[in-house]
């Protein structure tokens, strides 16, 4: 069961795609899967949304230049949850293969660029914890010495100001 999605991604936009395919029962003996997700894609008039879209707007009739991707679903098992960046590869290399979709090479470079760009937002977030960090440091904790140095001269003023008030008046 797959639920089909739209969405109208302007130029110079990009966009985070989730494919979702409900799990299985059982998974096949040879752990061979041949589901396969196709992705469409074709201009749209500026500014649309998607519900201003007419129903035929994914159909190839009328001249129209629609654009498709298949994605096949590749299984892996639990244990390898933990797998090194080699079988990511090898699992791109296995991308399909024919008109319209990924080529191996293609699939491997997008690939070394998710993770190229994933490396570079861990470090730019590590640096910018430590920013962070170094910076409550340096702030400190606790109240400034100018607050601490008024609030001792209001209550010495405060202080004296009652002996004064509370001061019984001798009488002579």
């Amino acid at each position: 069961f797959v639920r089909p999605n739209t969405g109208v991604i302007h130029p110079w936009d990009s966009c985070v795609i989730r494919v979702t395919l409900q799990a299985q029962r059982e998974y096949p003996p040879d752990m061979q899967c041949r589901d396969k997700f196709l992705l469409q894609s074709t201009a749209v008039p500026a500014n649309s949304e998607v519900e201003d879209l007419p129903q035929d707007t994914f159909t190839k009739d009328n001249g129209r230049v629609i654009e498709e991707c298949k994605l096949r679903v590749v299984y892996a098992s639990p244990n390898s949850a933990h797998a090194s960046g080699e079988d990511i590869y090898s699992a791109a290399r296995t991308s399909l293969n024919g008109n319209g979709t990924f080529s191996s090479d293609d699939a491997l470079k997008r690939v070394k660029e998710e993770r190229d760009a994933a490396v570079r937002q861990t470090q730019q977030l590590q640096q910018e914890l430590e920013m962070l960090k170094k910076r409550r440091l340096q702030s400190g904790g606790g109240f400034s010495f100018t607050f601490v140095l008024l609030v001792a001269v209001i209550g010495i003023v405060l202080g004296f100001l009652s002996k004064l008030l509370l001061s019984s008046p001798t009488s002579a």
